[in-house]
């Protein structure tokens, strides 16, 4: 058995590998080791390998779900090894001790699941592959859970921030791959050659050319065929359902960097869950697939002016007409998530409850789409929408008939076909309850021919159906004419048989056996014939999805009084009243109000530099106005009063940074390489928040490289921006930079106490409150005051010099950047001139206190 182990464990490479033994799945050695410290279970040892024990584990295969999810979760991978024979039938073709026969029937990766149970409903489950060909890049990305399949045409520069939206299960990338350092997996360069790729595609669709589908690069080509060949590998030669590719690229989105999502916290909070984060706060679907949708809509913002207003109108139709939203959100709760069911039929992993589940969901939209398209003058969305709920007459018709209402997860049991689907099966069916009558009349007769009371007939796998009586009545039925035929004896009863109740038992038996495999033979057809058309359940899966984002979108509009964003072509930004929806929602539930702030960018405006105390509020303004930004070009209605706003191509937020110790960045080297990032790709478009730049290093330092940044900014990127400070001396440069405009967040200091206003008005702070700040935070009285000495002083010698920006005044707004003449020395050109040997030491003595009047 171990070298048959052994053998599986090297093609399981470096997967735990989950070995079958009867009812158990098995591990062995480190693999053992492993699985025992994550998932909490027994180490224990069985034989030996090498003179040493062999450490061991195990888990039940009807629990393996469960087990495998906390696996995943750890980030192991697990390969399947199951029996691929019966004990039965490897004696008989190799002997009494012949050993299963077993084989890795699938490799179990994040990146890959499809089981109800090992995934998160509401999280889509990305598994992407990096493709490199003729010099550009793509991105392939599937969720096998649901059939989609996406080729991005990207760039190496735009890699980074396309994989951070998608937010992949797992990355794989060839071996000589550019970037191996953001993938999870390496696989062999011949996977990711675009000739074998676009075979692969080829063979998978049945169509003789891609035209179809859209144009790719050779770069697409490669990563999509690195992706089905992976696919391909984990499933053993049973790939997923994939739907054909959609050709999508990076500019048809906002452009988001992952510093910037994870600052504004858009999917994610920062610590590490959904609670927190913008989704959150925006979220009230009612169905998984509406809650994964949204997420990669505000994942992925749009810049199709036209794509956007599609969606507003339809989200705006459900704001106006409550009865109608909630009629849409009633009927959405109760719908099945349809397209992961038909994942997990497609994948060969389905039960009869998910076809259950299709058949119900299909219904449910058929109905809806009625609705729907009765509606006077539809958003043009809807009209789009609505044709893709109804169809599917025929097989709803079908899965009716053949299913019971509640069908079971588990096939081997039966019971899912319904009654009067088939006259043959509903025969063996009623054979089998005869049978079953029969035998409780035998129980019967037994008890009253024998006078034994307590005469029991059970059954169990290894006798079958058998008689049982207790140990004192069973000599009575020893006799050799009493009828029955000795089978145990336990400590507590005897068993026997009889000859007819073996006759009986034998028509039972058979019978459910017959049953059984006519049932297994009908959910194959069934399964057959939905899968026939996944292409249209997957569309009204994904139409469903859409209904429940719009309706979601205006539940929230409506709770919030949020209001419809106005796009227009020119580069803009009016906000009224716009607030933080995150921050909004958690003072709420303290019942205390959030301060609405305007936020006015234009030709004329368009670089705010705000001052202010900290914990004032600049940075919850900064990051709400990216938040409207997103939210806006999502299709969403956003958190203020008014709004009106430019297309973003771009959004970048330098809003706070830690060390990155696994690159050995600091924080402030985060801080420069991010605002480097910036500054290098930002366009007319974008929009950018910047908050204390130049804050990790000295002040002089840091001083001069805001100073630098806001210039450059407002010269050469002439992008939107709100750039927060404490450095006061920058508001210098509004006399000088015409688009630059100061405001502040107001505070007031009350009979000795801070309060903090949360008001963004015009104009610099009067200044920065910092030691009101520290004394709310509880800093010690004694360092309080001497802090104020200190700034006493500080602040005397300021007025005496001019302070930090002391000369700035005569700096020239936009200088070369060469280095400037160095200012003449008069003591070095004094010693140069002097001709020592000639010197006597009269003039030598002469020399030197010259010199010395010099320094």
């Amino acid at each position: 058995m171990m070298a048959q182990y052994l053998a599986l464990k090297a093609e399981a490479e470096d997967c735990l590998l989950f070995y079958r033994m009867g009812d158990f799945f098995e591990l062995f050695f480190d693999d053992a080791r492993i699985a025992a410290a994550c998932l909490d279970i027994a180490l224990t040892a069985r034989g030996e390998h090498d003179g040493a024990p062999i450490p061991m584990c195990g888990v039940p295969v009807h629990a393996a779900e469960g087990y495998l999810a906390r696996l995943i979760k750890a980030g192991h991978r697990v390969a399947i090894a199951e029996q691929t024979e019966s004990p039965e039938a490897a004696r008989k073709a190799r002997g009494s001790k012949a050993l299963v026969g077993r084989a890795i029937v699938r490799f179990v990766t994040a990146g890959t699941l499809t089981e109800e149970a090992l995934l998160d409903s509401r999280a889509s489950n990305w598994c992407c592959a990096i493709g490199e060909a003729a010099g550009g890049v793509a991105i392939a990305a599937a969720d096998s859970s649901t059939g989609r399949f996406e080729v991005i045409e990207t760039s190496g520069a735009m890699l980074g921030a396309e994989l951070a939206r998608l937010g992949p299960a797992e990355v794989i990338a060839s071996e000589a791959s550019a970037f191996e350092l953001l993938a999870t997996a390496l696989r062999p360069r011949a996977d990711f050659e675009s000739v074998r790729g676009e075979a692969r595609l080829k063979a998978l669709f049945g169509v003789a050319t891609l035209d179809g589908f859209g144009t790719f690069s050779r770069a697409g080509l490669a990563a999509a065929g690195g992706l089905v060949g992976y696919l391909d590998h984990n499933g053993r030669g049973a790939l997923p359902f994939l739907r054909p590719p959609a050709l999508a690229r990076s500019s048809e989105s906002m452009a988001i960097d992952a510093a910037t999502r994870e600052s504004l916290e858009l999917t994610v909070s920062q610590a590490g869950s959904r609670k927190g984060s913008l989704l959150d706060a925006v979220d009230r679907t009612v169905t998984g697939a509406g809650a994964r949708l949204l997420a990669t809509d505000i994942a992925a913002p749009l810049m199709d002016r036209g794509a956007i207003d599609a969606r507003l109108d339809l989200v705006q139709r459900l704001v106006e007409e409550e009865l109608l939203r909630e009629m849409l959100r009633s009927n959405l709760r109760a719908v099945p998530d349809i397209g992961r069911a038909l994942g997990r039929l497609a994948a060969g992993r389905g039960s009869p409850r998910d076809l259950g589940q299709l058949r119900d969901g299909l219904d449910a939209a058929w109905r809806l789409g009625e609705r729907l398209s009765a509606l006077p003058a539809p958003p043009s969305l809807l009209v789009a929408l609505a044709p893709q709920l109804r169809g599917h007459g025929a097989l709803i018709d079908l899965l009716t008939r053949a299913l019971v209402p509640s069908p079971p997860i588990d096939a081997s049991v039966g019971g899912y076909i319904a009654e009067g689907y088939d006259a043959a099966l509903d025969d063996l069916r009623s054979t089998g309850a005869g049978g079953r009558r029969a035998i409780a009349a035998l129980e019967a007769r037994y008890r009253q021919e024998t006078g034994i009371a307590a005469l029991k007939i059970r059954h169990n796998a290894v006798l079958g159906y058998h008689i049982e009586v207790p140990a004192k009545h069973g000599d009575a039925l020893m006799r050799p004419d009493s009828g029955f035929t000795h089978r145990q004896t336990m400590a507590g009863a005897v068993r026997f048989n009889a000859p007819d109740l073996h006759e009986v038992a034998l028509k039972v038996s058979q019978a459910g056996t017959h049953a059984l495999a006519a049932e297994a033979a009908h959910l194959e057809e069934l399964t057959a014939t939905a899968l026939a058309t996944r292409e249209a359940i997957a569309a009204t899966a994904d139409a469903l999805a859409r209904l429940d984002v719009a309706a979601g979108l205006a539940e929230r509009a409506s709770e919030g009084g949020w209001a419809r964003p106005d796009l227009v072509a020119h580069a803009c930004f009016e906000i009224t009243g716009g607030r933080h929806p995150v921050v909004e929602a958690a003072l709420a539930k303290s019942g205390d109000r959030f301060v609405a702030n305007d936020c006015t960018l234009n030709e004329a405006s368009r670089l705010w530099l705000v001052t202010g105390p900290n914990m004032g509020g600049k940075s919850t303004f900064l990051r709400q106005n990216a938040l409207i930004a997103v939210l806006a070009q999502a299709g969403s209605y956003v958190p203020a009063t008014r709004a009106r706003l430019g297309l973003v191509d771009r959004l970048f937020s330098r809003v706070g940074a830690s060390d990155n110790l696994a690159r050995g960045q600091s924080t402030f080297m985060v801080e420069m390489v991010e605002t480097a990032a910036i500054l290098a790709q930002a366009t007319p478009q974008s929009f950018v928040i910047l908050d204390e730049v130049g804050r990790g290093t000295s002040t002089y330092d840091g001083l001069a490289i805001a100073w630098a940044v806001v210039e450059a900014i407002h010269d050469d990127n002439r992008c939107r921006c709100l750039f927060a400070t404490h450095y006061h001396e920058l508001t210098r440069l509004a006399e000088r930079c015409d688009a630059l405009s100061l405001h502040h967040v107001r505070a007031r200091e009350w009979k000795g106490e801070l309060v903090l206003l949360h008001e963004v008005s015009e104009g610099p702070a009067d200044r920065s409150y910092g030691l009101a700040v520290a004394r709310l935070a509880g800093l010690p009285p004694v360092t309080i005051a001497r802090a104020k000495a200190v700034l006493a002083k500080l602040e005397a010698g300021r007025a005496k010099t001019g302070g930090l920006a002391a000369g700035l005044d005569d700096l020239p707004l936009f200088a070369a950047m060469a280095e400037p003449e160095p200012a003449p020395d008069a003591l070095r050109a004094e010693l140069a001139a002097l001709d020592v040997d000639a010197l006597s030491p009269r003039d030598a003595l002469d020399a030197l206190y010259r010199l010395k009047g010099l320094t």
